[in-house]
C-alpha cells in the first residue's frame, strides 16, 4: 500500500530538488551577464556583436536542448518503475542526439556573417559576430552535453552537483575573459574571439566536471552510464526525439515571444527600448525561481507516474503550484512597493534620459506583477505536463497563446489603441494568460485520478 504524503513532505521535497536548481539557473544568467559588463567595458562595437552573436546562439541551443529536457522526465519515470537499464538508455541516446544536433547546426554558425548582413545588421557588428560565433559554435555540443548531464542527475536527486559545477563555470568565466578579452597576464588581446574561447572552454570544463562526477561516483556507477557508449539505441533514441523536440520548439516559441517584443518596443522609442530591456532583466532573474520549482516538478510528477501513484502526483502537482505562487506573491510585492529603486540599479542616474527611464520601468514593472504570475503559472503548466510525457499538444497551445494572442494584443495595445510600453506589455500578460490557462487545464485533464478504495477492491477481486 503507497503511503500518502502529506503536503508539508511533498513542499520539502520540491524544494530540496528545487532550490538548488534555482542556484544553477541563477548562476547560468550570470554567466550572460559577465560576458556582457567584461564586454562593456573592452568595447561598444564589441559589445553588440556579442550580445548579437550570443543571443543567436541562445536561439539554436534553446532548440536543441529540448533532447536533453526530455531526458529529465524520462529518467525519474524509469526510476520510478525500478528499471536502471531504462535510465543509461534515455541518457545516452540524449547525449547522442545533442552531438548529432551540434554538428548540424554548426554550418550556421561559420557563415552567420552573410546571415547577419541578410537581416540587415552593420557590417562591422556582423563581422565580428562571426568571428565570435564561430569559436562559440564550437560549445554548442558540450553545451548540450552539459544540459543532458545536468537532467541525468536532476532526476536522480543529485542537484547540488548540477549548482556547484555551475557555480564553478562562473567563476572560470569571469577569469578567462579576463585574460583573454583584455590580454591580460600575459595573454594576447582577442576581444570578442577572446570572450568566445571562455564560453568554449567553460562549456567543455563543466561537461568534464558532470562526466566525472556522473560516471565515478560510488552511488551512481551502477547505472554504467559511459560503458559502451559507442553503441546506438535505437529505439530509446527515438523515444527521446519524440518527447524532445516539441519541447525544443515550446522554448523557441517563448524565446521568439520577448525577442519580437523588443523590436516592437524599438518601434516605439528608444528610451522605452531601455527601460523594456532593463524591466526584462529584472524579470528574468525573478523567473528563474519558477524554472527550477517548474523542474522538481518535472521530476517528481515523472517519479510519481512511473511508480503509478496518482495521488501523490496530483498532490505534489497541487503543493508545487502552491509554492510557485507563494514565490510570485513575494515578487509581486517587490515590484509593487519598490519598483523605482529596483530600476534605478541598472543605471548612472546623473545621466539626463535616467529620471525617464526609471519612471517607465517602474510603470512596466507594475505591470510585471501581472506578467510575473501569469509567467509562474504557465511554466508550471509545462513542467507538470512533461512530468506525464505530454510535450505535443503543450505546444501547441503555448506557440498559440505566444504568437496569436500575444503579440497581436501587444502590437493593437501598443499602437492602434496608443498605450505604447505599457500597452505592449499588457498584451504579453493576454499571451502568458492564455498560455497559463490552457496549459494547466490540459494538465488537470490528464493528470491520472486516484482509485477509490472500493474500486481499489473491486479491481483487485477481478
Amino acid at each position: 500500500m503507497t503511503q500518502t504524503l502529506t503536503a508539508s513532505s511533498h513542499a520539502r521535497a520540491t524544494l530540496v530538488l528545487g532550490l538548488p536548481l534555482v542556484g544553477s539557473h541563477l548562476a547560468q544568467m550570470a554567466l550572460h551577464v559577465t560576458d556582457t559588463v567584461m564586454l562593456g567595458w573592452y568595447g561598444v562595437v564589441e559589445l553588440a556583436a556579442v550580445v548579437l552573436g550570443a543571443s543567436s546562439f541562445f536561439m539554436v541551443f534553446v532548440l536543441g536542448s529540448g533532447f536533453a529536457k526530455a531526458v529529465m522526465p524520462m529518467v525519474a519515470a524509469a526510476l520510478g518503475q525500478g528499471d536502471e537499464v531504462q535510465v543509461r538508455r534515455d541518457t545516452r541516446m540524449g547525449l547522442w542526439l545533442s552531438v548529432g544536433y551540434g554538428l548540424l547546426t554548426y554550418p550556421l554558425f561559420w557563415e552567420s556573417e552573410a546571415i547577419l548582413l541578410a537581416l540587415g545588421q552593420n557590417p562591422e557588428v556582423a563581422a565580428l559576430g562571426q568571428d565570435y560565433m564561430r569559436i562559440a559554435g564550437l560549445g554548442m555540443v558540450p553545451a548540450l552535453g552539459v544540459m543532458v548531464l545536468s537532467s541525468y542527475l536532476a532526476a536522480l536527486g543529485r542537484t547540488q552537483a548540477v549548482l556547484w559545477a555551475t557555480v564553478l563555470a562562473v567563476f572560470v568565466n569571469i577569469l578567462v575573459n579576463w585574460a583573454l578579452i583584455f590580454g591580460n597576464w600575459g595573454f594576447p588581446e582577442l576581444g570578442v574571439r577572446g570572450a568566445a574561447i571562455a564560453t568554449v572552454v567553460v562549456q567543455v570544463l563543466t561537461l568534464l566536471v558532470l562526466g566525472l562526477y556522473a560516471g565515478l561516483l560510488r552511488d551512481l556507477r551502477r547505472f554504467r552510464l559511459f560503458q559502451r557508449f559507442w553503441r546506438p539505441d535505437w529505439h530509446a533514441m527515438g523515444q527521446v526525439f519524440q518527447l524532445g523536440w516539441p519541447i525544443g520548439l515550446t522554448g523557441v516559441a517563448e524565446a521568439g515571444l520577448f525577442q519580437a517584443s523588443a523590436i516592437m518596443m524599438g518601434w516605439v522609442g528608444t528610451v522605452e527600448l531601455a527601460a523594456h530591456g532593463i524591466a526584462m532583466e529584472v524579470t528574468a532573474v525573478t523567473f528563474m525561481m519558477h524554472v527550477g520549482l517548474s523542474s522538481a516538478a518535472t521530476i517528481r510528477t515523472a517519479r510519481f507516474a512511473g511508480h503509478g501513484d496518482a495521488r501523490a502526483l496530483r498532490d505534489g502537482a497541487m503543493v508545487a503550484m502552491g509554492l510557485s505562487l507563494v514565490v510570485a506573491l513575494v515578487v509581486i510585492a517587490l515590484y509593487v512597493i519598490f519598483p523605482e529603486p529596483i530600476i534605478a540599479l541598472f543605471l548612472d542616474t546623473s545621466k539626463p534620459q535616467s529620471a525617464r527611464i526609471i519612471e517607465l520601468g517602474a510603470a512596466l514593472l507594475i505591470v510585471a506583477a501581472l506578467f510575473h504570475l501569469a509567467d509562474a503559472m504557465q511554466v508550471m503548466a509545462l513542467g507538470l505536463l512533461r512530468g506525464i510525457r505530454d510535450t505535443k499538444v503543450p505546444m501547441v497551445l503555448a506557440a498559440v497563446s505566444y504568437w496569436l494572442v500575444g503579440i497581436p494584443c501587444s502590437y493593437v495595445l501598443a499602437f492602434p489603441l496608443g498605450y505604447g510600453a505599457v500597452g505592449l506589455w499588457l498584451g504579453l500578460v493576454v499571451g502568458l494568460v492564455c498560455a497559463a490557462v490552457s496549459l494547466l487545464v490540459r494538465f488537470w485533464m490528464l493528470a491520472p485520478k486516484p482509485v477509490q478504495a472500493g474500486e481499489a477492491a473491486l479491481q483487485a477481486g477481478e
